[in-house]
């Protein structure tokens, strides 16, 4: 009986068969590099623009107004930081950064006070009840606040709460309420099971495990819902708008639009003006570079969970 032995394969065309998988990586790797470069360019370009806008604004804010309609891209020659005097003492911004900056801490604290504790119980008690609860903060995630601007007005002018920043707290509050639970539900909802058995078992009561073992857990999730509901609140002007009235109890939005209007019947003062601007952005903007990462990773926590 005679054996046939197979040819063996020539070896440029083992080493050839060898080199495919790695070519066919490189050139799915090329694919997805070209596809990514039209959306990373575009960030790109409007990173560079966010940039440009902002020293501008900073290099405006200490200049006069005639060097910002001569020599409106030339750097200060003599920066003007008298411009900041006026706007934060005759533009009014001074008070108003107060009463935001009161607004923004003690609407972000209680919003979360309050929803901690509602996120938790519909995170860890899943059930028909829990389920139409958290479709109930949903939908209020949809609605406009355009639509509720009138109903609210009725229902504060009824109870004394008009030109008020109480008023305007509770309001931040209840607005701020729908994306603070459905936040923070998915936080709650990820945390082990098995924490609350061996509390139960030690004998610790339902409300002291919350407060005790799972809040500290969620310490990822609380800090990013307070750190948005903040820049929220610290920029919101439509219900300032519509709910504040005397100049003492304005908001920074507020001042900024007031002081516009005055520039426009006693000559405009671009330097105050964007002085005034630079106050309303840079502390929000400081905050971000601070904790910018902190959010990141809070939202994708979140959104993993």
């Amino acid at each position: 009986m005679t054996t046939t032995i197979a040819p063996e394969k020539p070896e440029a065309y083992q080493q050839t068969v060898s080199e495919a998988p790695a070519r066919s990586s490189r050139r799915r790797r090329l694919v997805i590099a070209l596809g990514r470069l039209p959306g990373t360019a575009a960030v790109w370009l409007f990173t560079g623009f966010c940039l440009f806008a902002f020293a501008y604004m900073i290099m405006s804010s200490l200049k006069s107004s005639r060097d910002i309609l001569e020599r409106p891209w030339s750097l200060p020659t003599t920066p003007r930081f008298d411009n900041w005097a006026t706007a934060w003492n005759d533009g009014g911004f001074g008070p108003a950064f107060v009463n935001s900056l009161a607004l923004v801490v003690a609407a972000s604290a209680v919003t979360v006070l309050i929803a901690g504790p509602a996120a938790y119980v519909l995170g860890r008690r899943p059930g028909r009840l829990s389920n139409g609860l958290n479709l109930y903060f949903v939908l209020g995630l949809g609605i406009p606040i355009q639509v509720m601007v009138l109903p609210l007005y009725a229902l504060m002018n009824s109870l004394g709460l008009i030109n008020s920043l109480f008023g305007l707290f509770v309001l931040y509050v209840v607005v701020s309420l729908p994306f603070t639970v459905f936040l923070l539900t998915s936080f709650f909802a990820s945390l082990p099971a098995e924490l609350e058995e061996a509390a139960a078992l030690d004998g610790v009561s339902a409300a002291m495990t919350f407060w005790r073992i799972m809040l500290p857990l969620a310490r990822g999730g609380l800090v990013t819902a307070t750190l948005l509901n903040a820049m929220g609140i610290w920029n919101e002007t439509l219900l300032a708008l519509m709910f504040i009235q005397t100049n003492d109890k304005f908001t920074l939005p507020l001042a900024l639009l007031n002081y516009f209007q005055q520039q426009q019947f006693t000559g405009a003062d671009f330097g105050a003006l964007f002085a005034g601007v630079s106050i309303s952005i840079l502390p929000m903007i400081g905050l971000y570079a601070w904790l910018g990462r902190r959010i990141t990773e809070g939202l994708t926590m979140g959104a993993g969970k």
